[in-house]
């Protein structure tokens, strides 16, 4: 990771192996995540690899998502299918609040 960043917020993400895993570089005075946002980030493994972080961003807080020790030198295809489904969980429960509250309001009219 280039000096200064946090990690690389996860802009989207596919779930087919080969598919796209876009990031942008997330500065370390950066604000906390927001609700479903993902921060990936990674350092050389004592032996080989690169230990894997992942920091969900919750509505009041970040959770640590997921950790991949001595992660292989391919580790994004590792990643990729928990990334994915998470986000996908995260739209749908954007999705599902969303409606609760359009209901909420209807039922107060």
């Amino acid at each position: 990771m280039p000096p200064g960043t946090r990690g690389a917020l996860v802009q989207r993400v596919t779930i087919r192996p080969d598919g796209p895993l876009d990031v942008r570089w997330l500065p370390i005075s950066s604000a906390p995540l927001d609700l479903g946002q993902i921060l990936l980030s990674w350092e050389p493994a004592s032996h080989s690899g690169m230990d894997v972080t992942a920091r969900l961003g919750l509505a009041t807080t970040e959770v640590l998502l997921a950790t991949w020790p001595a992660a292989p030198d391919d580790w994004p295809h590792l990643v990729r299918p928990t990334l994915a489904e998470v986000t996908s969980l995260c739209a749908a429960l954007k999705v599902a609040t969303a409606a609760i509250e359009y209901a909420n309001r209807l039922a107060r009219s």
